[in-house]
């Protein structure tokens, strides 16, 4: 699932402009009168930066809930995982992202793509969650 994870480190705060209204795809019109207030995006998105860890998305299993390969996502350790989270877990020594879900007492990590099948957390298996996905973040071509 990852090829790649990275601490978060947050120091210098950045503010960028925060426009608040909706762009729409037709017209364009001058944006510069409604700036609303300034966006540190560290702040935006890490709420507990000792917490938090990136990691860049491999493969398409999750390619139905907007993340895909290449895809970097956000997670933070200090929340607890719930019903339908996106979470990164360790399961046999391998790191995976999936929807947790809970059946009937039983927990699975459902992926969110058609392709792959639901893996049921038996006892038997090494499994940890490692952290909870927040955000993710793309690049636009």
């Amino acid at each position: 699932m990852t090829e790649e994870i990275y601490k978060s480190k947050t120091g210098k705060k950045i503010r960028l402009p925060l426009y608040e209204f909706p762009v729409s795809a037709g017209f364009p019109s001058p944006a510069d009168d409604y700036i609303d207030k300034h966006i540190d995006l560290n702040e935006y998105i890490i709420k507990h930066p000792a917490a938090t860890f990136f990691v860049r998305v491999k493969g398409n299993s999750m390619e139905n809930s907007g993340i895909t390969d290449g895809d970097l996502v956000v997670v933070d350790r200090a929340l607890v995982p719930a019903d339908n989270s996106i979470v990164v877990a360790l399961l046999d020594n391998e790191f995976t992202l999936k929807r947790v879900k809970v059946r009937e007492r039983e927990l699975f990590l459902i992926p969110e793509n058609p392709s792959y099948e639901p893996i049921r957390i038996t006892e038997d298996m090494d499994f940890q969650v490692w952290g909870v996905v927040t955000h993710c973040i793309k690049e636009i071509k």
